[in-house]
């Protein structure tokens, strides 16, 4: 079995669910407290992409920022993937997760990527347009509709991403 180490970093604003995410995705856990990331905290992950070949996936939870500074962009160096994360019940938090897209693009090139709009239990609360999410797939962007309550798409999502990494 040969297994294949990647760097994956999770951007997006303060509050939209990445440590969450990162919890549902790795201990399958949901943390009911509400814990602020400062700086970055790092978890690893091996998923299964065939028979042969497995992904280790190291993700880095990077504190929320609604752009890039000098020191979130230190931690992008060396990814080989992304996850951008926003909340759907605050729109803004989609605004900031496409700038950030935009500027890590600018830092890294073109890496494989996913768009976690996060918190979809709280569908009545929703903010987010059905148009700009159609809009963003049309442009080729992978969007899932995630809740790291309930693990909704969570797997489904950091799986994709695993096998693109990998090719």
């Amino acid at each position: 079995m040969k297994i294949i180490q990647k760097k994956v970093c999770l951007l997006g604003d303060f509050g939209v669910g990445k440590t969450s995410l990162v919890a549902r995705f790795v201990t399958n856990a949901f943390p009911e407290k509400y814990l602020t990331t400062v700086g970055v905290k790092m978890d690893t992950k091996t998923v299964a992409i065939n028979d042969e070949l497995q992904a280790k996936l190291i993700l880095w939870d990077i504190a929320g920022e609604s752009a890039l500074n000098t020191k979130t962009s230190s931690y992008l160096r060396g990814s080989a993937g992304l996850i951008f994360v926003a909340d759907g019940t605050r729109e803004n938090t989609l605004t900031s997760a496409l700038q950030l897209k935009q500027e890590a693009d600018n830092l890294l090139g073109a890496v494989p990527f996913v768009l976690l709009i996060n918190k979809h239990d709280l569908i009545a609360e929703w903010d987010i347009s059905e148009t700009v999410v159609d809009e963003l797939k049309q442009q080729g962007w992978q969007v899932f509709y995630s809740s790291a309550k309930t693990g909704e798409n969570v797997e489904q999502a950091l799986l994709l991403l695993a096998q693109n990494l990998v090719g």
